[in-house]
């Protein structure tokens, strides 16, 4: 196995990552913008994951920090922590960047980084997803994916709790 592989390169600071946008954007790339929990990794997500990265661009996935998932999910959550939920998702050649918001929801993220298009899965409504609005003023636009039955990591804890 190879020791020189540096997956923290994908991580970036929130300013970094605005840096970084830029000089995407200078390349013409389009930028995909999903976020998450993403607690407890299940195939429910690599498959939203990978259908937001099969739009091609550059893929950024935002994490709620640990405090915002604590905030969302109440004080048992999250089971891993932010450095490892970040580790982990860096493994995906597919994903090209990753940063966390403290806020309950990416509204500001959203906003300072103007993706092209945000990725959500479920059953949403486009007009219902954090961030629509900001979209709609520049043209980018909101895809839905939906979420593949079963795959929860709420149902993934509580299953957890019952062996």
């Amino acid at each position: 196995m190879k020791n020189n592989i540096n997956f923290n390169k994908k991580i970036f600071s929130v300013d970094a990552l605005a840096s970084q946008v830029r000089r995407w954007r200078e390349q013409n790339e389009k930028i995909i913008f999903t976020n998450g929990c993403f607690d407890i990794l299940h195939n429910g997500h690599l498959e939203i994951l990978a259908s937001a990265a099969n739009l091609g661009g550059k893929l950024i996935v935002a994490l709620n920090s640990d405090s915002s998932v604590k905030k969302l999910k109440g004080k048992s959550r999250p089971i891993n922590n932010e450095s490892d939920r970040k580790k982990f998702l860096s493994y995906f050649n597919f994903i090209d960047s990753i940063t966390s918001f403290n806020d309950k929801t990416p509204y500001n993220l959203i906003k300072k980084l103007k993706p092209d298009f945000i990725v959500k899965g479920g059953d949403y409504k486009k007009e219902e997803v954090i961030g629509y609005d900001i979209l709609k003023e520049y043209g980018g636009d909101v895809i839905i994916f939906p979420f593949k039955n079963g795959f929860s990591t709420t149902n993934i804890i509580n299953q957890s709790k019952n062996l």
